[in-house]
């Protein structure tokens, strides 16, 4: 239990990769709120039946105003911020294909959600881990940008920004006591994948390039993200963490 008196917020907590990551630093002792546009109320009713301590919201990480209300709903709640886990991200939906065959509005929409959402979400966090002197902030980027893995530059792009904000973040932060640090997963099998045939598509060759080769699921991350929001990790921060299998090896 060593989040014992701490809170975290996970976005993109309602289902997949942010429900399993909520569940973790739930077992581990944190009170975690769980973000997302849907299935939010149950994900957080469904963790606390384990005995924890829980808040869902409704929250559009590309708005100001709703991240801005998830900061202060969790400050209400639980009296303040300890961790924020930026895990929602357009990817699911996403149609592979050639870069010049993206829609400009699939562009504009995907890198609201996955830059300018984290962007908002650590800008909303930042004045309570500041005036608490700690904070863990720990980004969904992807191992795709570290492979230059093709047909969506959009996504890559995307996660590649999340990597260059951990590490201007974790610069303009670490005075403040506030660690910054990614994880870079490979192809998981989630939720959201598990019913798209298309991303799974080259499923096989994936497993083929990782030293460890079989299937990476949710529960393969949540090691990683206990460990970045815990004081095993007070002086570790800008990096990113892979955590696919060995497919890419930095």
């Amino acid at each position: 239990m060593k989040l014992t008196g701490r809170s975290a917020i996970v976005t993109g907590a309602g289902q997949g990769i942010g429900k399993a990551m909520a569940a973790r630093l739930a077992a581990d002792g944190a009170s975690v709120v769980i973000a997302d546009i849907a299935h939010y109320d149950v994900a957080a009713a469904q963790l606390a039946k384990s005995g924890a301590r829980t808040l869902g919201l409704r929250v559009d990480v590309s708005s100001e105003t709703d991240t801005a209300s998830m900061a202060e709903e969790t400050v209400k709640a639980f009296g303040r911020i300890d961790i924020l886990v930026n895990c929602a991200a357009m990817f699911a939906t996403v149609k592979l294909g050639p870069f010049e065959a993206i829609p400009v509005d699939e562009w504009k929409r995907l890198l609201e959600i996955n830059v300018l959402g984290v962007a908002l979400c650590c800008k909303a966090v930042t004045p309570q881990m500041r005036t608490q002197k700690s904070g863990r902030i720990i980004n969904l980027a992807s191992g795709a940008p570290l492979k230059g893995v093709p047909y969506f530059l959009h996504y890559i792009a995307s996660k590649g920004a999340v990597i260059a904000m951990t590490r201007g973040l974790a610069r303009e932060l670490g005075k403040d006591g506030i660690t910054v640090n990614a994880i870079a997963p490979g192809l998981t099998v989630s939720d959201g994948t598990a019913g798209r045939p298309e991303h799974l598509r080259n499923h096989a060759e994936s497993i083929r390039s990782r030293a460890i080769q079989r299937e990476e699921r949710p529960e393969d991350l949540v090691g990683a993200v206990s460990f970045l929001a815990s004081d095993d990790s007070a002086f570790v921060t800008g990096q990113t963490l892979a955590v696919d299998g060995g497919s890419a090896m930095l």
